[in-house]
């Protein structure tokens, strides 16, 4: 089973895409695609637009445009399940210890990661980065 994850702007900015990729790898996930690049406004926008209605839309898609970020395609089983588990909760002060967030997030908002939340979900949004996968 496949799922999309993100190694977000402050991750990157932080020093910690490695170490972020390394626990993922260590958690039993193998990388199925990956690409380096800077989200655009119109990309974030239409990304993050099921958030559109909700408060923290302009200053996500914000964040997500600051810097560089790391789209990747996981594979595992239960995939989507486990990566929800592996990373935590979104408020760092909320997940659980050895969880990406509780490792490597500066706060609910600055999370390091993102990851799909359903098979639905990760279904579109790997075909979001990588429509050739």
């Amino acid at each position: 089973m496949r799922t999309l994850t993100i190694i977000k702007p402050d991750a990157v900015a932080g020093g910690k895409m490695g170490k972020v990729l390394a626990h993922l790898e260590e958690s039993g996930f193998t990388v199925a695609a990956a690409k380096f690049m800077h989200l655009t406004t119109e990309q974030a926008q239409a990304f993050y637009e099921v958030h559109a209605e909700r408060p923290f839309y302009g200053s996500l898609v914000e964040f997500m445009t600051s810097g560089p970020c790391m789209p990747m395609v996981l594979e595992a089983d239960d995939a989507v399940a486990k990566l929800r588990e592996v990373i935590g909760a979104t408020d760092p002060a909320e997940a659980a210890d050895g969880t990406v967030r509780k490792l490597f997030a500066e706060s609910k908002e600055r999370n390091a990661i993102h990851a799909s939340d359903s098979s639905e979900n990760a279904t579109n949004e790997i075909a979001f980065f990588f429509p050739n996968l």
